[in-house]
């Protein structure tokens, strides 16, 4: 399947139901508020997915009990085939920081994430699959980030969003191979990619999700849909959206990820 992530801007593009378009990742805190009758729309002519930004699942202590209620009734409404979040914290015990931020690649760290991905699950009544991030701070552990997030799926039993682009950000600004990195990873917990373009500031790699997807992240891709059953891509786009032309040129590209080769 190849979707696109719902987003305000794109609304009328998405009800009109181009071809090529088979599924919507839902952002759980944009519909905190209400809009539900769109949802249950969405959900009658899409399969749906739910995607979190601010469980923070690597915050020591109990998940935000607010927050988990909120999301969970998003889940409810949107009767997603799975749910997701980020391998991230994005508050501490007094502060809500914002954004996504990186967890230290170790054993607890491992234990603590995927305790609070069972628990989200569990609230809900869905699978749930975890997403890597992008950081310009690269924190060591006792593991590799392959081995780590190994790590986490198989204690949470989940599966695994990877962010394509995340990973070949990553890749450039840490300097390591993408293909080893990505051959590390059991490749039966990939079950859905994040794609969209990239941007560069000097020798500074960043994902402003505002830019058509590269070729070399099409090419890495590809790289992990030969390895992985993958199930679903997702295109992600926040800014300078493109007209209704630019977008099924996209998706189009995404659909070839999945051709013979």
């Amino acid at each position: 399947m190849v979707g696109v992530g719902y987003r305000y801007p794109l609304e009328g593009w998405i009800t009109s139901r181009p071809a090529g378009l088979d599924c919507l990742e839902i952002t759980a805190e944009h519909f905190f508020a209400g809009r539900h009758e769109m949802l249950r729309a969405l959900r009658r002519d899409f399969t749906l997915f739910v995607h979190g930004l601010g469980l923070s699942l690597g915050t020591p202590g109990p998940l935000d009990a607010d927050r988990l209620a909120a999301f969970a009734r998003v889940v409810e409404v949107a009767d997603p085939a799975w749910i997701s979040e980020h391998i991230a914290f994005t508050r501490t015990a007094e502060t809500d920081l914002g954004h996504l931020n990186p967890v230290r690649p170790n054993r607890p760290a491992a234990e603590l994430i995927a305790d609070h991905a069972r628990a989200v699950a569990d609230r809900c009544g869905k699978p749930i699959i975890l997403e890597n991030i992008t950081s310009h701070l690269r924190l060591e552990g006792d593991l590799s980030e392959p081995d780590f997030l190994n790590a986490v799926c198989t204690r949470a039993d989940c599966g695994l969003l990877l962010d394509v682009t995340n990973l070949f950000i990553n890749s450039r600004n840490h300097r390591f191979d993408p293909l080893a990195w990505l051959h590390a990873l059991d490749p039966q917990r990939i079950v859905q990619l994040h794609l969209v373009g990239y941007a560069k500031q000097g020798e500074r790699y960043t994902d402003d999700h505002a830019h058509p997807v590269q070729d070399e992240l099409l090419d890495l891709a590809r790289e992990v849909i030969a390895y992985a059953p993958v199930r679903a891509v997702i295109l992600e786009r926040d800014a300078d959206f493109p007209d209704a032309t630019a977008m099924a040129d996209e998706l189009a590209r995404l659909q070839r990820l999945f051709a013979p080769a």
